[in-house]
């Protein structure tokens, strides 16, 4: 009986299932293998570790594999592309299927119809499959060059926003001066709370590793997905400038899932055009949209999934929007 293989490979994570005609025989999961988060070298180990797992638990050898699909954050890349194509080559056997990780939640979510699916996890992007099975998508540009309203970006923009706020509250004896603060003790819960988070003593240290682009021999650079929990937290217990920045991810998610619409509906317009009015074009001429939503922002942090559902309800009324994640 012939074997498939599936990889699911995210950006915090990767999980693997492999199957016979019939039933599943093994899965197993490890640290993601996304390029932009790990270096190649990594990225191979865990892909062997985690293959090798799933051959051992189903007692088979990976050279019966038929067919493998690989669902992988990156793919736009061709350096992604080729690692993927050449260490699943060998590593198994059969063809592959390379694609994007969220064109198989899309698959998960409208099991090939028509539909939406926002993705808000460790970075964050939107794909649609329109009624003729063409697939239309935006975002998706990684940490440094988008993924607004992502975990690394709720987590970068809250440190922003708390340092901006640091430098707008002065202290009592520099207030008296007329001069700025200095970069003393935290006057934020925000700020104090994610320097509690990574174990820093000062804020100039929270200063150095938020700006760390290579590893050092102490340090390596941050993770500020980790943060989006922080936030949230902070969020929960009244902070108003970390309720601010869930605010801001949900509605840059819900623009998002509004170009989508836009570029399904086949009308697209030249040049820079804002999220509301991407809403307005496609809201004109799309009588139902339907939209799902997966990633651990979206899945876990309510205020974000409510002000992204707001934000649609309010630009793009005929957005239907799952109750729960796929």
């Amino acid at each position: 009986m012939p074997l498939y293989l599936a990889i699911d490979a995210g950006g915090t994570k990767t999980r693997c299932l492999l199957a016979d005609n019939d039933r599943v025989l093994a899965r197993a999961s490890t640290g993601t293998v996304k390029l932009m988060r790990v270096s190649e070298a990594e990225a191979t180990a865990r892909l062997t570790a985690v293959l090798g797992e799933v051959a051992a638990t189903a007692s088979v050898s990976l050279a019966n594999v038929a067919r493998t699909c690989f669902g992988l954050a990156g793919l736009s890349s061709p350096a992604v592309r080729a690692w993927a194509t050449r260490t699943v080559a060998g590593l198994a056997g059969g063809s592959l299927i390379l694609c994007g990780d969220e064109e198989i939640a899309l698959d998960a979510a409208f099991a090939g119809g028509p539909g939406i699916l926002v993705v808000a996890g460790t970075g964050s992007n939107a794909i649609g499959r329109c009624a003729d099975g063409s697939l239309r998508g935006a975002g998706g540009w990684g940490p440094v060059l988008g993924d607004e309203g992502s975990g690394y970006w709720i987590g970068l923009e809250a440190i922003r926003a708390a340092l901006r706020a640091q430098d707008q509250a002065p202290d009592q004896a520099t207030a008296e001066a007329g001069q700025a603060s200095p970069a003393g003790a935290p006057t934020s819960i925000l700020l104090r709370e994610i320097q509690a988070h990574w174990n820093l003593a000062s804020l100039g240290d929270l200063v150095a590793l938020g700006n760390l682009r290579a590893p050092s021999a102490t340090s390596a650079p941050p993770d500020f997905a980790a943060l989006a929990p922080v936030v949230a937290q902070c969020a929960a217990q009244g902070d108003a400038l970390a309720a601010r920045i869930l605010q801001r991810a949900g509605e840059e998610l819900a623009g998002l899932v509004a170009l989508v619409a836009r570029k399904m509906s086949g009308q697209a317009t030249a040049g820079a055009v804002s999220h509301a009015a991407s809403s307005r074009v496609a809201a004109s001429i799309v009588s139902e949209i339907p939209v799902a939503f997966t990633g651990s922002v979206l899945a876990s942090i309510a205020p974000v999934r409510d002000a992204m559902i707001s934000r649609l309800a309010d630009t793009l009324p005929p957005a239907s929007v799952r109750a729960e994640a796929v």
